[in-house]
């Protein structure tokens, strides 16, 4: 095992693009070392992990499967070997495929309820016995959960789960001065978003905050960056709606 080096080091899952990779970059710049999470984009990860590389940071791309507790445990396994105990979890690997609740296939709520319930499930059980005490949990939502949009059924049923387990895990974490908080994004301006909608459903929504624009994934690695900051030591057990007044 190579010796823990004294940067604080952070696991984001689903990092390989959009707002996961930007998280990998913020956190960079704020002097953690990150293992960059992926399920199947294993050039996006390693381009990423380079250009990290490339910023003077620490960094590497690990492949799991969240929705796997083997492969979470090899994820935190890995990190630990290679950048040290780690100090910050973010839960942002997800799945959204809109789809009226009548047409709902048992693949797709299986998927779905997979990778955004089991997967974050899985990395905060792990999380409970390998975070360092005073580390940071960060899971997210969405705020479709406020919204109760048509087609939206599943998706915002694992959100609403992922809430629930954020605010009890919080409570269960007593005694070790470990954080855990969701973010519950609006619409932000990445694939995950932009895959299924016409230009028409893209400006309305855009136009729906009073703010009237679509989030930026800066605008979300701002708001976690804070909440993994000591700034946000005292916000616990929280989630955070970070969508232009949106809801």
């Amino acid at each position: 095992m190579n010796t823990p080096l004294l940067s604080p080091v952070a696991i984001v899952t689903g990092a390989s693009r959009g707002i996961g990779a930007e998280l990998a970059r913020r956190l960079v710049a704020e002097g953690y070392a990150v293992a960059v999470n992926y399920a199947s984009s294993a050039a996006e990860a390693e381009a990423l992990v380079a250009e990290l590389h490339g910023l003077g940071g620490r960094a590497m791309a690990v492949r799991a499967d969240v929705s796997s507790a083997e492969q979470v445990r090899a994820l935190f396994d890995a990190t630990e070997q290679q950048l040290g105990p780690v100090d910050v979890l973010v839960n942002n690997a997800g799945v959204l495929k809109t789809v009226p609740l009548a047409q709902t296939s048992d693949a797709l709520f299986e998927q779905t309820f997979g990778i955004n319930v089991r997967g974050t499930f899985n990395t905060m059980r792990e999380a409970a016995t390998r975070l360092r005490d005073g580390g940071r949990i960060v899971n997210f939502s969405s705020t479709t959960v406020a919204l109760n949009l048509p087609g939206y059924s599943v998706y915002i049923a694992s959100k609403a789960a992922v809430e629930s387990l954020t605010q009890v895990f919080a409570k269960e974490l007593r005694g070790r001065r470990i954080t855990v908080n969701a973010v519950a994004p609006g619409p932000v301006a990445t694939s995950l978003f932009f895959d299924g909608k016409t230009e028409e459903q893209i400006r309305t929504y855009a136009n729906m905050p009073p703010l009237q624009r679509l989030g930026e994934p800066a605008d979300i690695a701002a708001v976690v960056g804070f909440l993994v900051s000591p700034a946000g030591g005292w916000v616990n057990g929280q989630v955070l709606r970070a969508n232009g007044g949106l809801a």
